[in-house]
C-alpha cells in the first residue's frame, strides 16, 4: 500500500479519470480505524460490472465538523495502526494530509457548502449545529481532487450518507454514492472509533441502544400499524432504563429525513445517547412490508433478462408480467377468438389457470390450463397480437388483480409496461428501462435467431417495434408511459451485467443494504 501524504502526490496517483484503465473506489475516514472501516475498503476492492477497481482510503480529522466542547483535540490518531488495517483491508493507497496540506490558504479562505436545512433540521444536526456544514466542505474538497468512479459510506452514519448523497447528485458528479450495511461488534455495539472512550461498566449499559432499536424492528414486518408516539416512547423508556442519557429518538422518512407520525413502507428509527463522555449513535430500518421493484419499459428493451439476474442478486421474487399477456394472447389464439374482440375474450378469463414457477435454473415456466407454454409465447405470432389482447379493459383488470395478489407482502421485482403506473404505485424503486428501436431490433432479430425462428429484416423489425410503442403507449387502458418518480436507465452500449449493477446502486439508494442484504 503507497502512502501519499501532498496532494501532489495523491494528484499523480489518482490520475484523471480519461488516464485510468481501472476504475477508483474512495473511502474517505477519520482515523482510528476498526471492523467498520475494514468491511467498506472490502466492499470497495470488489470488481463492479466485471471490472476491478482500484481502492483509496483517506484519514483526515476535520476540524470543520468539530463543534465548540467536542473532542477534537483528543480525537485517536493511531497513524501506524490506521496503515496496517487499511493494508490488510486490500486498499492500493492511503491519503493522510495535514490541515494545512488540504486547506492551502487556510480555513477562513476555504469556499464551504451548507447542505439543505430540512436535512440538517433533524437527528444528529439539530444538536451540532453546523457539524454537515463540515462534512460536505471536506467531502467535496476530497472528490474534486480524488474525482473517484464510487464513493464508499457506511450506513451506520445515515444522516451522514443522506446529506452526502444530495451533495453528489446537486453538483452533478459522476460518480456512484454507495451505502454499505452497520458492521457491528460481538454486543451488537455499533463499531465505532469513539467506543474505545467507554469503561468496561458503559459498555454494558450501552448494549441497550442496539437492543431497543432491535425490539422495535420486528412487529413492525408484518404490521402497518406504527404509530411513532407509541414506538418512540417505547424506546426512549428502554434507553432511560439502561441509565443512558437520551440526546434523541426520532421517527422518519429515511431519505427525505422528515418526521413520520405513522410508519407505511420503509421508516428509520434513529437514537442518539450519551454514556458516560461517550456520544453514540445508531439506528434501524423498520419495514412495514418486503421491497417491492417495478421496471416498465417498452418491448425488446431487455427487461426480463436483467431483471431475472437483478432479482437473484437480490433474492427477490422475479415476476415476469409480460409473460402473463403472452401466455392469454396464445390462449385467445388457440381458442380461436380475435385478439380485438374484448367482448369474445372476457369469458376465457374466467377460472383461467395461470402460473408462473422458477425452475432450479433459474429460468421462469409459464404454465396456462395445464399447458406449459414458456417458449411458444414467444412466437412471432404471439409477439405480433399481445398489444391488441393487452389493450382490453378486461384483461388489464384480471391480471392486474392477478398481479397485485402476487405483490401484497413485497418481496418481488415485477416487470411489464404498466407496473409502475397501475399495479404497484407505491413500490420502492421504478425503474424505466428502455433503448433506442435499433437497438430493439437487433437485439430481437438475435432473439429469434437463437430461438430458431425467421429472422425478417431490421428494417421490418423496427417497424414492428415502433408500431408496438405506438400501440402500447395510445391505447385507452393503462398506456405505456413512465411514472412520474421513475428513474430512466437507456441501456444502449451497456452490457447485461453493466445494467444489473445499475439497478442493483438504483436499489441500495432506496432500500438500505442492513434492511435488505444480498441474496448469498
Amino acid at each position: 500500500m503507497q502512502l501519499l501524504q501532498t496532494r501532489a502526490e495523491l494528484l499523480h496517483w489518482c490520475e484523471t479519470p480519461a488516464q485510468r484503465t481501472v476504475p477508483l473506489h474512495f473511502v474517505p475516514t477519520m482515523g482510528a480505524l476498526h471492523r467498520g472501516h475494514s468491511s467498506l475498503v472490502e466492499v470497495a476492492g470488489r470488481p463492479v460490472a466485471g471490472s476491478a477497481p482500484r481502492v483509496l482510503v483517506s484519514v483526515f480529522v476535520n476540524p470543520l465538523q468539530f463543534g465548540p466542547g467536542e473532542d477534537f483535540s483528543c480525537y485517536p490518531r493511531p497513524l501506524e495502526a490506521d496503515e496496517r488495517v487499511a493494508s490488510e483491508a486490500g486498499a492500493d493507497a492511503l491519503f493522510r494530509p495535514s490541515v494545512e496540506e488540504l486547506f492551502p490558504g487556510g480555513e477562513g479562505q476555504l469556499t464551504r457548502l451548507s447542505p439543505p436545512r430540512e436535512l440538517q433540521e433533524v437527528l444528529c444536526g439539530r444538536h451540532r449545529p453546523g457539524h454537515f456544514d463540515g462534512v460536505a466542505t471536506v467531502v467535496a474538497r476530497l472528490l474534486g481532487l480524488v474525482r473517484p468512479e464510487r464513493l464508499l459510506l457506511g450506513e451506520k452514519d445515515w444522516q451522514q450518507l443522506v446529506i452526502l448523497r444530495r451533495l453528489v447528485a446537486d453538483l452533478g458528479l459522476p460518480l456512484r454514492v454507495q451505502g454499505c450495511a452497520t458492521v457491528r461488534e460481538g454486543d451488537g455495539l455499533a463499531c465505532s472509533s469513539r467506543n474505545r472512550y467507554l469503561s468496561a461498566l458503559e459498555r454494558l449499559r450501552a448494549r441497550a441502544l442496539p437492543q431497543a432499536l432491535a425490539a422495535a424492528r420486528e412487529p413492525l414486518m408484518v404490521s402497518a400499524d406504527g404509530s411513532a408516539p407509541v414506538l418512540l416512547a417505547t424506546v426512549r423508556t428502554a434507553l432511560e432504563r439502561a441509565e443512558l442519557e437520551v440526546e434523541y429518538v426520532e421517527l422518519l422518512q429515511p431519505h427525505s429525513l422528515t418526521p413520520l407520525t405513522r410508519l407505511s413502507g420503509l421508516g428509520l428509527l434513529a437514537a442518539a445517547v450519551r454514556c458516560g463522555s461517550c456520544r453514540l449513535i445508531d439506528h434501524t430500518i423498520l419495514m412495514t412490508r418486503q421491497p417491492l421493484v417495478a421496471i416498465d419499459g417498452p418491448a425488446g428493451a431487455g427487461k426480463s433478462t436483467v431483471t431475472r439476474a437483478f432479482a437473484a442478486r437480490l433474492g427477490l421474487v422475479y415476476l415476469d408480467t409480460g409473460a402473463m399477456y403472452r401466455a392469454l394472447t396464445w390462449w385467445v389464439r388457440r381458442q380461436g377468438v380475435d385478439p380485438a374482440d374484448g367482448t369474445a375474450i372476457e369469458p376465457l378469463l374466467k377460472g383461467l389457470d395461470l402460473k408462473l414457477t422458477t425452475a432450479t435454473v433459474g429460468e421462469q415456466r409459464v404454465s396456462l390450463n395445464g399447458h406449459d407454454v414458456t417458449e411458444a409465447i414467444r412466437s412471432p405470432e404471439v409477439t405480433g397480437q399481445v398489444s391488441l389482447v393487452a389493450a382490453h379493459a378486461c384483461v388489464r383488470t384480471a391480471l392486474t388483480r392477478q398481479q397485485q395478489a402476487m405483490g401484497e407482502r413485497g418481496g418481488l421485482v415485477a416487470e411489464g409496461r404498466d407496473i409502475g403506473t397501475a399495479v404497484f404505485p407505491d413500490a420502492d424503486l421504478k425503474v424505466f428501462l428502455t433503448a433506442t428501436v435499433a437497438e430493439r431490433a437487433r437485439r430481437r432479430a438475435l432473439d429469434l435467431e437463437r430461438r430458431g425462428f425467421a429472422v425478417p429484416p431490421l428494417v421490418e423489425l423496427q417497424q414492428q417495434i415502433a408500431g408496438r410503442d405506438h400501440a402500447d403507449a395510445s391505447r385507452e387502458v393503462a398506456p405505456l408511459r413512465q411514472a412520474p418518480d421513475a428513474v430512466e436507465l437507456i441501456t444502449d452500449g451497456l452490457a447485461i451485467e453493466g445494467v444489473i449493477q445499475a439497478l442493483v446502486d438504483l436499489f441500495r439508494e432506496r432500500v438500505p443494504e442492513e434492511a435488505w442484504p444480498e441474496a448469498s
